[in-house]
């Protein structure tokens, strides 16, 4: 007997098989039973006629509780493209592996709070299991991307020693004696790593001692960085447009099942492709005010509803770049024509998703970077000496930026809560939406 998983059914239509499956759901007509199987490469439907089966299966099968594991043994058939996979199993057998008993999540509808508190079998649904389908999809399509474009996968360490963007926002912790923190950003590492192999990125679990009650963060997330030698500001925009459009390509491609099933608007995923808009901060800072926002001024970050309203008068991702240098980090490049500004840019996701990248040109002047150090109040002489020390040995323009995936995977997904695109959020990430 040929044992298979439920993926596989195209391959052995009208062939006996064996599938190891847990039962989904179950519903009965009288003379048949519909199981619906899940074996995590994706659902089936089982049917078991009951003129065509002993009597003690056919009563095992309307009996059988949600999230009993099986072992079914069927022919495959047709469904007459009724589902997605095309295919169903005709029963001949069903053997319990281990039954389930009073398994908490139901068909009816649950509370998000609740569905997060069992998290660990939530993830067992038809809408998890397409979110993280997807999710997979962007991972796997990150590597092909940046293995096409001549990349090389560095991993910076998880635990450092200094603070990019500053230590409020960081988990600090006891390294021997010495303070040492959670990785905020690998940036810092892949710059060195970019001075020796070119093009490089990283892709790793960041984390944000940020109390945020929102739908769209979270305290641990997982961000892909580039860092790129010889890469100026326009050039490291070009790339992240093509990054983000290949991105949505191979959702589009190879997750339409799963997209569909989230009710994702398809045409709208469709739309982006580069080139995308790119707008200066002054310039959306004019727009907010004309659009009647009395609560943002030259000089302030955007919040949520600003962010939501200039992706709105797009119909595709959009660059908001040349920020002013006093609200930005200390590594980023000055703009030569305005040394107010810095060359940077934020890429703000369509329908309200918010930010999903942000990435600037970096300071590669030795001093200017040791200026700017010093004026943070940060200790040039111990955690970021060796970052200086990039700016004495061939210094050369480069670029990079970040893209947090949770976010990218809940903007493609189409989803409200981004709880729903990290597999097991901690507890700390309970956050209320």
């Amino acid at each position: 007997m040929t044992t298979i998983s439920i993926n596989q059914f195209k391959d052995y239509e009208g062939q006996t098989v064996r599938v190891g499956a847990w039962i989904a759901n179950k519903r009965s007509s009288g003379k048949i039973a519909f199981l619906q199987l899940r074996d995590g490469s994706g659902f089936a439907q089982a049917v078991v006629v009951k003129a065509d089966v002993a009597e003690e299966l056919f009563a095992l099968a309307k009996g059988v509780t949600q999230e009993t594991s099986v072992w079914v043994t069927g022919n495959v058939k047709s469904d007459g493209g009724r589902t997605p996979l095309g295919f169903e199993l005709e029963v001949s057998d069903m053997e319990v592996i281990a039954e389930s008993v009073d398994y908490p999540i139901t068909p009816k509808e649950h509370g998000t709070e609740f569905l997060m508190d069992n998290r660990h079998l939530w993830l067992r649904s038809r809408r998890q299991h397409a979110i993280m389908k997807v999710r997979n999809e962007l991972i796997r399509a990150t590597y092909e991307f940046y293995n096409q474009e001549g990349f090389v996968k560095i991993d910076p360490p998880i635990i450092t020693s200094s603070a990019p963007e500053g230590t409020t926002e960081l988990f600090e912790t006891d390294y021997f004696g010495q303070p040492a923190y959670l990785s905020q950003t690998g940036q810092l590492y892949m710059e060195a790593a970019a001075m020796a192999l070119g093009k490089v990125f990283s892709f790793g679990p960041t984390f944000r001692a940020e109390k945020s009650k929102t739908r769209r963060h979270l305290i641990e997330f997982w961000m892909i960085e580039p860092e790129m030698a010889f890469f100026d500001h326009d050039m490291s925009l070009d790339l992240q447009e093509r990054y983000v459009s290949y991105l949505a390509k191979s959702a589009l491609e190879n997750c339409r099942n799963e997209l569909e099933l989230l009710g994702r608007d398809l045409e709208k995923l469709e739309k982006v492709q580069a080139p995308f808009p790119r707008i200066r901060y002054a310039d959306a800072i004019t727009f907010l005010k004309a659009e009647g926002f009395d609560d943002i001024e030259y000089g302030d970050d955007f919040g949520a509803p600003h962010e939501t309203a200039i992706a709105n008068a797009h119909d595709k991702p959009v660059f908001i770049t040349h920020w002013p240098k006093e609200i930005k980090p200390f590594y980023m490049k000055v703009d030569p024509e305005n040394p107010d500004l810095v060359l940077c840019a934020d890429l703000i996701a369509p329908e309200g998703y918010g930010e999903i990248i942000g990435g600037s040109q970096r300071e590669d002047d030795y001093d200017r970077l040791k200026e700017e150090i010093i004026k943070e109040g940060l200790d040039e002489t111990d955690a970021y000496d060796w970052y200086l020390e990039l700016r004495k040995y061939g210094s050369v323009p480069h670029s990079g930026f970040g893209l947090g995936l949770e976010r990218t995977v809940a903007w493609i997904s189409g989803i409200e809560h981004i709880r729903e695109a990290i597999p097991f959020p901690r507890l700390l990430n309970r956050i209320h939406p």
